[in-house]
């Protein structure tokens, strides 16, 4: 890993005063800054970004910022600051992009469902704007609402989309890099546990169980894998990087 350069020091910073300034002004900070659905009134173009400093608990934060600092350093000792950069903040916007596409498919095919059971579009945006206490669930089965009722009323948080990006650029800088997991203390090669990563948040994002607990994005995580993927594959064939790939 090596010493803390400059962006990874600057962005840990920056997530730190994010962190405890919810810790003082807690709803706000999240009706400001987390990534809502676009049609909710909370959201902001703004959140495309600010959503990466946002956290949802210490355990969060600390995850986070103990993948960006392990895998970010060597990435930014090799591209340097502007190119690092660069690299985050794509990955960490397209990951709230695909984040918002799939929310946006959840939230029609829920809102279809009701449109289609009599009730009109408008009733049904007033309600949700309003809080009312609709029982949606005699519209429709309850997975499809339940995705509807997250896709309008749960914002995105953290940077995790962006550091999936970064560690698909980890993994194919450095694909024989062994990594291990807390509950799995067993070294794999990065070009394997990375796919592997990967593939768990999409089965969980598709089948809506979760290895790792409620309450994660999978999608973003995804996307922001994607993302990275795009980015690196480009760079690669267009030798971005004048340095030798393994």
């Amino acid at each position: 890993m090596g010493r803390l350069t400059d962006v990874i020091k600057h962005l840990i910073i920056i997530n730190v005063i994010f962190f405890l300034a919810t810790q003082v002004l807690g709803d706000q900070m999240y009706q400001w800054f987390s990534l809502w659905f676009p049609e909710n009134e909370n959201f902001q173009l703004w959140q495309l970004v600010s959503h990466m400093f946002m956290h949802g608990g210490f355990m969060h934060i600390a995850f986070n910022m103990y993948a960006l600092y392990a895998f970010g350093t060597p990435l930014e000792q090799i591209w340097g600051k502007k190119k690092f950069l660069f690299f985050y903040f794509s990955a960490g916007i397209g990951a709230a992009l695909i984040h918002s596409g799939v929310n946006y498919y959840y939230f029609n095919k829920g809102l279809d469902a009701i449109v289609n059971s009599g009730i009109s579009k408008e009733q049904v945006m007033n309600a949700l704007l309003e809080g009312q206490n609709v029982n949606w669930y005699s519209y429709e089965s309850k997975s499809i609402i339940d995705n509807f009722l997250s896709a309008y009323y749960t914002p995105a948080v953290g940077a995790s989309g962006a550091i999936y990006g970064v560690l698909v650029a980890f993994g194919m800088m450095f694909p024989n890099a062994e990594l291990m997991m807390i509950f799995l203390p067993i070294p794999i090669k990065a070009k394997y546990f990375i796919p592997v990563l990967i593939g768990i948040d999409l089965f969980s994002g598709v089948t809506g169980y979760s290895l790792f607990g409620g309450g994660i994005a999978h999608f973003a995580h995804v996307g922001g894998a994607i993302f990275g993927f795009i980015m690196m594959w480009y760079w690669k064939k267009n030798q971005f990087n004048n340095k030798r790939w393994d």
